[in-house]
């Protein structure tokens, strides 16, 4: 059984106009896939509707098994899906740790210990924990936004792109962070107009065109495609 399945969701954000229309994926468990496609293309829609912001006029999202088309992202998150969006996916505000504390926000047990995980697995923010968010840079902040989505210890992690607005040394390095997440056993469904990069770490990708399934395949076989080299890639 796919760990998630998605079929046929049309879904916008006025009654006139779906942005998505028709879209459909899946994503196994211990994938790493990748969404791509130009701007417009309805990738960040796609996530919004899985995760449950944007509620699909047709289609259904299934969830290990579970149909949770609609579901509020509140339930959702309890189902064991993380989201991480683009922007404001932090709390500017407060430290490293009571970031980390703030993505706990429904575990009823003692969380000391996962805290320490994700320290172990992001040793700058260690040292910065005491430190507000707001001071920070721009690969440090998404570090502590990775952090606080896998505070719930997710089956499933959705990015919307992660690497956006990020020097080269730190989307190298928030790359490969994603793939450290994913061989702890974490599935991760990414939006990335660093197509590339995003092509490279994937086992699977999709390319979306005007709200539909425009290609699908192994990632290495998108990277090496040249039609799809010469649209996204920058070249063959």
């Amino acid at each position: 059984m796919s760990l998630l399945v998605v079929e046929g969701i049309r879904a916008g954000y006025t009654e006139e106009v779906d942005i998505l229309q028709g879209v459909s994926l899946r994503v196994e468990r211990g994938q790493i896939v990748s969404i791509i496609g130009p701007n417009g293309a309805g990738k960040s829609t796609l996530l919004k509707a899985i995760f449950g912001i944007l509620r699909p006029r047709e289609g259904r999202v299934l969830f290990d098994g579970e149909d949770i088309t609609g579901t509020p992202p509140e339930d959702v998150v309890r189902k064991g899906i993380s989201y991480v969006p683009q922007v404001r996916n932090v709390f500017p505000s407060l430290t490293v740790q009571e970031n980390l504390e703030m993505g706990a926000f429904i575990r009823e047990d003692d969380f000391t210990d996962r805290i320490e995980e994700i320290y172990e697995m992001f040793p700058e923010l260690r040292a910065r924990r005491h430190e507000k968010v707001g001071r920070l840079s721009g690969g440090q902040r998404q570090m502590v936004a990775l952090g606080r989505a896998l505070m719930l210890d997710p089956k499933l992690l959705l990015l919307d792109e992660p690497s956006a607005g990020l020097a080269p040394g730190m989307v190298e390095m928030v790359f490969g962070k994603i793939r450290e997440i994913n061989d702890r056993g974490v599935a991760i469904l990414i939006v990335e107009q660093n197509a590339r990069e995003a092509l490279k770490l994937s086992h699977h990708g999709y390319v979306l065109a005007m709200g539909k399934n425009a290609l699908d395949g192994p990632g290495q076989e998108l990277l090496h495609n040249e039609e799809l080299a010469r649209l996204y890639l920058g070249g063959v």
